[in-house]
């Protein structure tokens, strides 16, 4: 196999993670789960818990007044990120799961009894099933847009799908099995045009594409800190000012109410009012580390680093006898499966070998069942693979395929 510096890694020294499963001769292919997280993310939630530790909003004493600061600080990290007018339309929730449940709850009282709810069919279940629920609570029809060969939602289908009758629309910026960008902003442009609601679920898209909300022109979009080189436990929820606006306030406790009897309770608006209890007040503090690591890299020679691997690992899997890809991958992320060979058990043999990959739906039960497989593997990168890596996955996989055929 051809050396190629192109493939090695300059970001992988700050990742203590990556060095560590170097002494276990592990590779890690399933950062579209959860990433690894860089030094500065490590130390500043150490920082914080070993230099003190307060809840936010809620005291006047020093460190708890330094930490409320550093949290607002980090909302207005997110809001530069992803280009929003104001910090006030970013809400911190648990997860992408989080904030896309928070939008089904939150708009039903001001969804009519008629019409769709319209999704694709390619979606995560973190993006079906809330919208399958409320479909079902309001009585309106689940609308599922079709999807090319190449894993790319079907835009001629839309066009004519999305209509006066659709309420909402709610698709996937980065499909996480395909691993293809979709047509976001083509399909925001149709829904809008009927009138429809925009949710973006960006949890895999944010980490390889730069994204502007204001150039989108979506209506909601969020994603989640631990795929993003940030702890778990921290997602991003970013709504339009008016759409926040109309908003019902679906998790009530301390924090979020503005004034409270034994009978009746009044609430902030967002984003407080929709930040109820304690926050994961670590965990967003590491994904202000996060975003500072990324801003001060060439994020260009990570797309084009990213790239190159996914090109390589195409190239190298196309040549093997049996191999069937999902989809036209674009996106760090390539799914897929051998004739004759279970998923299951090709993952079993490769984990036997200290490959870290994932076999199965890939929480896309549905997509599965409409292309007739039980499953599939996914190998998913980040800016800190290399070839190494590569080569270490591809003589494991053909000791399996030896193995099983």
């Amino acid at each position: 196999m051809k050396n190629t510096d192109s493939l090695n890694s300059p970001w992988r020294k700050d990742f203590p993670a990556l060095q560590n499963f170097a002494k276990q001769n592990m590779v890690w292919l399933d950062s579209a789960a959860t990433s690894q997280k860089p030094y500065p993310v490590i130390e500043t939630i150490t920082d914080y818990y070993q230099q003190g530790s307060a809840n936010i909003h809620r005291a006047q004493y020093p460190l708890a007044q330094k930490i409320t600061n550093d949290f607002e600080q980090v909302r207005h990290k997110v809001a530069q990120l992803i280009n929003a007018p104001t910090d006030e339309q970013i809400i911190f929730t648990r997860s992408t799961t989080e904030s896309i449940n928070l939008l089904a709850y939150g708009l039903e009282a001001n969804l009519p009894n008629t019409g769709n709810i319209v999704i694709s069919g390619l979606e995560h279940h973190a993006n079906l099933l809330p919208w399958q629920r409320l479909a079902q609570r309001k009585g309106l029809e689940l609308v599922i847009l079709p999807f090319t060969a190449d894993g790319i939602i079907d835009l001629p289908a839309a066009q004519v799908m999305i209509n006066k009758r659709t309420r909402l629309l709610a698709v996937s910026q980065m499909s996480n099995v395909f691993g293809t960008l979709q047509p976001i902003k083509q399909l925001i442009q149709i829904a809008k045009q009927q009138g429809a609601i925009t949710v973006i679920d960006g949890a895999q898209g944010i980490v390889h594409q730069p994204t502007d909300v204001q150039t989108l022109d979506c209506d909601f979009y969020a994603f989640s800190g631990h795929k993003f080189y940030a702890p778990e436990g921290v997602g991003i929820l970013y709504g339009k000012t008016e759409q926040l606006a109309k908003l019902q306030h679906w998790q009530l406790g301390g924090e979020m109410v503005q004034t409270a009897t034994y009978h009746s309770a009044n609430f902030y608006p967002a984003p407080l009012g929709f930040e109820a209890g304690t926050a994961a007040i670590g965990s967003v503090l590491g994904l202000g580390a996060a975003i500072d690591y990324l801003n001060a890299q060439d994020r260009a020679a990570i797309a084009n680093h990213e790239k190159t691997l996914l090109t390589y690992l195409m190239r190298e899997l196309t040549q093997r006898e049996g191999v069937c890809i999902l989809g036209q991958p674009d996106q760090s992320l390539i799914s897929f499966y051998i004739k004759g060979i279970h998923p299951a058990d090709l993952s079993q043999l490769l984990t036997e070998q200290n490959i870290a990959i994932r076999a199965g739906q890939h929480c896309c039960m549905p997509l599965y069942n409409s292309l007739g497989l039980s499953g599939s593997i996914r190998i998913s990168l980040a800016l800190y693979n290399n070839q190494h890596d590569l080569q270490q996955f591809l003589s494991a996989l053909d000791k399996a395929i030896e193995l099983l055929a």
